[in-house]
Parts: C-alpha cells; sequence; structure tokens
C-alpha cells in the first residue's frame, strides 16, 4: 500500500494542524530498514524510561518479536512532526496522535485502516472509536478517552443550602450559582481561552443546548454562549475565564473558594491532593439529562510504510498496547476511561471515584465525529473566536456566532 496522495494534501493539513491543541498532556524516529528496529512515538513526555508507560511499551516490542524505539514528543510537536515525516517518508512504525488529528492525517493518505491491519474494534464504546473514524473506517485504536464534568466543593455547597443532587439543568445549576454568591463564595470556573481549549470546554453547553456544529449560529448555539455571557455578566463566573486554560481554571478551583470547577478527567489526582472535599457531577444539558461531552484522549495508528511485511508486526505491538489487561492498568495511571465496557466496570471497581467519568463518557462525542474531519478546525477556531468576542463584549452572543457561520461558510466555499 503506498501513499498516494500529494504534498497539498500535506499542506492543507499542516494549515489545519494550528487549530488543534490536546486535552491530554527524544530523538526522531522513523520507519528505517531494519527489520528488528521498530519505532513507536507518543505524546506524553512526561513520562521517563523508567516509567511504567514506557516500560510497557518496551515490553509490547519484546512481545512483537522486536526492539521498540520510542519518541516521547508534546502533542503539538507530534503532529507537526508526523506531517514532516510523511514528506520525507520517514513515518515511524506506530504513532499516538491526539484523537480530533486523525481525520487530518488520514486526508493526507498517512494512516493505514484497522480492517486492513486484521485489528478487531467491535468491542469498542461506538462514541469513542467514532473520533478515529472516517467514511465509516476506523484508523486506529483508542487507548482510551477523558472528557469533561463539574467538579464541586462539597463545604461551600453545603454553606449555600445547595444539594447538588437537584441540578439536573441549567436553571437549577444558575440558581445554585447565585445562592453561593450570596454566601460570599465564587460560582464557577471554566477556560473560555481563544485555542482549541476554549471549544473544549465550550462544546458540553453547545451540544447541551442541542447545538449543531454545521450551524454554530443556531438558536441552540445563542442560547449556549447566552449562558456563558449571564453567568460572567452577573459575576458567577471570573472575568479572567478569558484566560483560562484548564489548568489555570483547576488552579482557581483548587482555592477553595468557587462552589465548581469545569475540568477534566486528567485532574483527579490533584482533585484527591486539593484539602478539600469534593464530588462530581455531569454537566446538565438545558433541559435535563447529561450534555454530550467532547472525547479527548489519544488513538494508537500504523502510519502507512512503504513496506507492507512491517503490517504485521505493527499490529501485535498495537494489540498490546490496547488490550484489555494493559488497558486496565495504563488508563486507571492516565486517569483515561477505558474504550471497552468491560475494562471500564473493572476501573469502578478498583476507583469508585471513576463511576461518573463513565458516565459522562457515555454521553460523549467526538469532535471530528459525524462526517466533519478535516471541517472541524475551522469550525472550532470560529467558535472559540465568538466565546472571546461575546464574553469580552465586543459582540452580542448572536452576532458572535453569526459571523463566525459566515466565517466557516466563507472558507468552505
Amino acid at each position: 500500500m503506498r501513499r498516494t496522495r500529494t504534498l497539498v494534501a500535506l499542506s492543507t493539513a499542516v494549515s489545519a494542524l494550528a487549530a488543534l491543541a490536546a486535552c491530554s498532556g527524544g530523538s526522531s524516529g522513523g520507519s528505517g530498514s531494519s527489520s528488528s528496529a521498530y519505532t513507536f512515538w507518543d505524546p506524553y513526555p512526561q513520562f521517563d524510561a523508567s516509567a511504567p508507560w514506557a516500560k510497557l511499551v518496551q515490553s509490547c516490542g519484546q512481545k512483537a518479536g522486536v526492539t521498540l524505539k520510542r519518541t516521547a514528543l508534546d502533542t503539538t510537536e507530534l503532529n507537526n512532526k508526523a506531517l514532516l515525516a510523511a514528506q520525507q517518508d520517514n513515518l515511524p512504525d506506530v504513532m499516538m496522535v491526539d484523537n480530533p488529528f486523525v481525520s487530518t492525517l488520514v486526508s493526507a493518505g498517512i494512516l493505514t485502516k484497522t480492517s486492513d491491519l486484521h485489528l478487531d474494534t467491535s468491542a469498542m464504546q461506538p462514541n469513542i472509536i467514532g473520533a478515529g473514524t472516517v467514511d465509516n473506517s476506523a484508523y486506529g485504536i483508542p487507548i482510551g478517552a477523558n472528557t469533561l464534568a463539574l467538579y464541586y466543593n462539597t463545604d461551600i455547597l453545603a454553606a449555600a443550602k445547595v444539594d447538588p443532587s437537584t441540578i439536573k439543568d441549567w436553571a437549577s445549576l444558575t440558581a445554585a450559582l447565585q445562592k453561593v454568591k450570596a454566601t460570599g463564595k465564587k460560582g464557577i470556573s471554566f477556560g473560555a481561552i481563544g485555542t482549541e481549549e476554549g471549544t473544549f470546554q465550550f462544546l458540553p453547553w453547545f451540544w447541551g443546548a442541542g447545538g449543531d456544529l454545521t450551524k454554530v449560529d443556531s438558536s441552540q448555539g445563542v442560547a449556549a454562549l447566552s449562558l456563558w455571557k449571564n453567568w460572567v455578566s452577573q459575576g458567577l463566573a471570573p472575568n479572567d475565564v478569558l484566560n483560562n486554560t484548564q489548568t489555570t481554571s483547576w488552579q482557581e478551583f483548587a482555592t477553595g473558594q468557587y462552589a465548581f470547577g469545569e475540568n477534566g478527567t486528567w485532574q483527579l489526582a490533584n482533585a484527591k491532593k486539593a484539602g478539600f472535599k469534593y464530588g462530581i457531577i455531569n454537566i446538565p444539558g438545558i433541559n435535563g439529562g447529561s450534555a454530550p461531552v467532547p472525547t479527548g484522549g489519544e488513538f494508537v495508528t500504523v502510519p502507512v510504510q512503504k513496506d507492507s511485511s512491517r503490517y504485521a508486526v505493527d499490529a501485535k505491538i498495537v494489540s498490546c498496547l490496547t488490550s484489555n489487561t494493559n488497558s486496565l492498568s495504563t488508563d486507571t495511571t492516565l486517569s483515561y476511561i477505558a474504550p471497552v465496557a468491560a475494562v471500564q466496570q473493572q476501573q469502578v471497581q478498583q476507583d469508585p471515584s471513576l463511576k461518573p467519568w463513565v458516565s459522562a463518557l457515555a454521553a460523549a462525542r467526538g469532535r471530528t465525529s459525524n462526517g466533519l474531519g478535516t471541517k472541524y478546525p475551522v469550525i472550532s477556531q470560529q467558535l472559540w473566536t465568538a466565546v472571546q468576542s461575546a464574553l469580552s463584549g465586543g459582540a452580542s452572543p448572536q452576532a458572535a456566532l453569526a459571523a463566525a457561520q459566515k466565517a466557516v461558510d466563507n472558507h468552505q466555499n
């Protein structure tokens, strides 16, 4: 199987890359010519060679009968390096990529279908594998997934006489924020920074209102942006949400002054060290129920190789990294939820605090799912631009989203 897409496709992919930032968090490698030396890239530079993750990668290479050379890069660097390596015919054998980047690599002709590798994805949760599916074909195996929910400060809610179990929709959440403010505490912290992180944080409210990313200026989208705008205007959320990343938003919640913090699975370890009692609830939809939340997490993929004989070993490596046994230990370490229901149940048995995250992921969506693919980065950039415009007072929510939709239409036409 040879890559036949042109460098024009790769150039387009490079420009799309700027809008894709991960919600996760060496020397170069390449496919090379040695049959016993295989290369593997991942976006986990925080794990050195002594970490359990690095040891798992090494052991999977050994089980496949090869030496597996690991290169760890941060997500943005890995994405850029992948596109450059494709132009130079120097892609690794196996590569882990952030899920919204999968469709960009597919459009550039870089990835191999899992079906061509004889990898079985039937046990994967459909909405999780969906983030790496293009035209009904999967192009990788999810290592796990993370997503968003609402952390809450138990003592602050108790002092405000708010029972978190009564928060079922936007009205009850806003009423809770108002009660908290009346006690002198702060309401909710979230990240509305003008990057992919801002879109990632906004999507549960956008989707929870019934919004559709193919029409960002719908009445549902306006309702979601108006909710955030009203919270900031009424002092229920701080003005600095405009500059908040998910990290700085968490730091605000961790001060113990905020009733709620919208954040991800990856903050669980920090929550346990925060020094106050906390709980977690799903982000509510406008009229009740759990709002759809975006899936974060990486896919283990196999780039297209000039030497097709390498695929058999590549498939063994992928199967090892994503096996149920390894998934249980890996996802728990990475604070990911496994993509397979049976493993999710084992995770919850080991750590009951993961239960609300399993529930949240049941309602989750891939950002590039439903055929959006490489259209998503453009939509996302315009969406976070609209959020910034509305929250800063530059435009009304309706005007900001109308401008966003116009920009998307102009780009696609």
